[in-house]
């Protein structure tokens, strides 16, 4: 996994480096977004190029898993040393950096490793806590990584947080059916499934319907838009540059996950959102972004 350059890397091109991946596959992650300070790109760079090898790793689909959890060992020993050592590799000599530079909590570092193991061999949850598990680790701690980034260590910031992460995340898993269980992924959770009468087993064989997924479906539904909720409550603990990010990004998540409930096939077709339904949006955005602890303007179906 070195990285082989003619001559000692520096932290100024080890920071384009992982701007060069951001830009290229940010996808989700708020890399790229303008309302981001200027000093913080960097970092936030850092932390996606970090990421996003290790997602690869883990989907790396022609590889053993065995190889792919030796490829996420040796990562790991890399983020091990690149809190004390400089790293000649560009992602771990710019984390390095970010991570001394901005107190970030390498914890959830580890624990965005955590998960992409479990990507390599869990490919279904039996509970809703189990599936809860799988979450704090993929998706809570790019929240927290976000907070420490800005300053923000109050604990009930980082609560809420890791409520909006979660539900982002579920949102992601309901949006993509349609293509995670040709892939042999099932989020829906066993228990929820169970309460209709079938198994995760099924659903990956392509057994079952998406009316005869209703009732797991309208729980899982249910259960992301409660934690759409608690995660608003973060909006009025953060600055307002940042409180315009996230409410963006809330207002976003929501209306995916409004779009998927009214999918009558959501095993074979995905929603997204179009240019208008963001200029729908930003209304909404912006008057949550004045007023935060102002209840929010959108209901599920």
């Amino acid at each position: 996994m070195p990285f082989s350059t003619a001559s000692k890397l520096t932290k100024a091109q080890a920071y384009q480096h992982c701007m060069r991946i951001a830009q290229q596959h940010y996808e989700n992650f708020p890399t790229a977004s303008r309302l981001i300070q200027r000093k913080l790109r960097p970092a936030v760079a850092a932390i996606y190029a970090f990421a996003r090898a290790a997602d690869d790793m883990a989907d790396e689909g022609n590889a053993s898993a065995a190889k792919r959890l030796k490829q996420i060992d040796a990562w790991e020993s890399l983020l091990e040393r690149c809190v004390d050592d400089q790293i000649d590799h560009p992602v771990f000599l710019a984390l390095g950096d970010a991570i001394n530079r901005f107190h970030l909590p390498v914890e959830s570092l580890y624990d965005l490793l955590i998960a992409f193991r479990m990507d390599v061999s869990i490919h279904s949850y039996a509970t809703r806590d189990e599936l809860m598990f799988y979450c704090r680790h993929s998706a809570n701690p790019v929240g927290r990584l976000m907070l420490a980034l800005h300053g923000i260590t109050d604990s009930g910031a980082q609560h809420y947080s890791d409520a909006l992460c979660t539900a982002l995340q579920l949102t992601n898993f309901w949006q993509d059916l349609s293509r995670d269980i040709p892939n042999g992924r099932c989020y829906l959770a066993q228990e929820w499934l169970e309460k209709a009468g079938f198994t995760s087993e099924e659903v990956l064989h392509g057994e079952l319907s998406s009316g005869q997924l209703k009732p797991a479906l309208a729980e899982a539904y249910a259960a992301t838009w409660m934690l759409f909720q608690q995660g608003a409550k973060i909006l009025p603990l953060l600055p307002f540059r940042l409180r315009l990010q996230i409410a963006a990004t809330l207002y976003g998540g929501m209306a995916i996950l409004q779009a998927t409930t009214k999918l009558e096939d959501p095993l074979n077709s995905r929603p997204a959102l179009t240019r208008s339904h963001w200029y729908g949006l930003a209304g909404n955005i912006l008057v949550t972004t004045l007023r935060p602890s102002r209840p929010l303007n959108m209901e599920i179906a």
